[in-house]
């Protein structure tokens, strides 16, 4: 889960791979539309990683992250108050 959750206005997002991976972290709003993609289709290293997230220029509400990382997807819930 990112933290702080709800955020104003960064928030982090921390996750760790046991392999190396090809990961892909997108952010979308409600309506199922991309609104950012801090992390794209990078290849890391196994390891524990910290991707900040700044949302300075969305709107207050609810977004979803995705984290995707080889055959691993995982997608939660992160809101944004201003």
């Amino acid at each position: 889960q990112n933290y702080p959750n709800p955020f104003n206005p960064s928030t982090a997002v921390t996750f760790s791979l046991p392999q190396a991976s090809r990961v892909e972290l997108a952010i979308y709003n409600l309506l199922g539309q991309r609104v950012a993609t801090p992390v794209d289709g990078t290849m890391l290293e196994a390891g524990s990683y910290t991707v900040r997230f700044d949302a300075r220029g969305l709107a207050t509400g609810v977004y979803l992250y995705r984290l995707s990382a080889g055959s691993f997807t995982e997608t939660r819930k992160m809101v944004l108050v201003k």
